[in-house]
């Protein structure tokens, strides 16, 4: 059995992971970012990996190879982090220090949520000739595409649903970028605002929409009225044949799912309708980032090329 390292880089933290080639996390490692300066960004990269590979029991010598997903856009040609919102990394040569510090050649990297979107893949085992499509909801919203085992790439920015505009209800601004109406610091921030609790958590607001608040029900009926013109966009444009929500929001709230559907379902016309039935929330829950990463270098190795 061969193994890999998956990396998961975000503004809050990092994960590493390793990931056998069925795509099983075997081991796991969590550390902080530090995203006030380049250089100690990195360094905490590396603590994790060092982190991870001095608690398992695979020596460094029989990884087979790393892969890292990174938020923003990404050269993967080239292994440079090439733009980020969260982290200070433009044009980052992520590849080239990782081989540097760590002795592996084998390293891949990718956007975090085309990785995420890979591990998806993998496990829905999709048929070559349907179109997969991924979609977060976390402190971001995006999305990804996969068909015939390659990704839809467009100029290399494809997929930022969270940048689309959408209907806003009960915003000041009736039109808004998704990400800033129904994103998860978005919600947070209509809830504090409603219930005058700085301390209110995402977590907090569904817990209080299960028990049947008022407030908390408008607020999470707007976002997904948002968020559904978001999917139904993708639909019409791209008609999938399954799509799969990840993220946090999505993955530690499932009731989101009938939710979506429902309002989906006043936008779709009768030949759309067969989305209903494709639509699903991960079961990877947040590993997915680090073995979809893991699982990139063995698809290389094979000669595959999701573009």
């Amino acid at each position: 059995m061969k193994y890999a390292i998956g990396i998961d880089i975000g503004g809050t933290k990092i994960a590493a992971g390793i990931v056998n080639e069925k795509g099983d996390l075997i081991q796991s490692e969590m550390v902080e970012s530090n995203p006030s300066d380049r250089e100690k960004m990195f360094e905490q990269v590396i603590n994790c990996v060092h982190q991870l590979l001095n608690h398992c029991s695979i020596p460094k010598q029989e990884i087979y190879g790393i892969g890292v997903g990174v938020p923003g856009k990404v050269d993967i040609e080239n292994g440079i982090a090439v733009f980020q919102n969260n982290l200070p990394w433009t044009n980052f040569p992520l590849v080239e220090r990782l081989r540097e510090a760590l002795g592996i050649d084998n390293i891949v990297i990718d956007n975090d949520v085309y990785m995420a979107a890979y591990a998806e893949w993998a496990e829905a085992k999709v048929k070559d000739d349907e179109l997969f499509a991924y979609i977060t909801i976390s402190t971001g919203i995006s999305s990804s595409f996969i068909k015939g085992g390659k990704f839809i790439r467009g100029a290399g920015f494809a997929g930022e649903l969270g940048l689309i505009p959408t209907h806003a209800p009960g915003h000041d601004q009736p039109i808004e970028r998704l990400e800033k109406f129904a994103a998860g610091p978005a919600l947070q921030t209509k809830a504090r605002k409603a219930f005058q609790d700085e301390s209110i958590l995402p977590k907090d607001i569904f817990a209080k929409y299960e028990d049947g608040n008022a407030t908390a029900r408008d607020l999470i009926d707007d976002m997904v009225t948002s968020f559904a013109h978001g999917i139904y966009m993708i639909n019409s444009l791209l008609d999938p044949h399954k799509i799969v929500l990840g993220g946090s929001i999505a993955t530690k709230n499932p009731v989101l799912l009938s939710i979506i559907k429902q309002k989906l379902e006043n936008h779709l016309i009768e030949e759309q309708k067969h989305i209903l039935n494709e639509i699903y929330i991960s079961h990877l829950g947040s590993d997915q980032g680090m073995i979809g990463a893991g699982l990139r270098p063995f698809q290389l190795s094979k000669g595959d090329n999701l573009g």
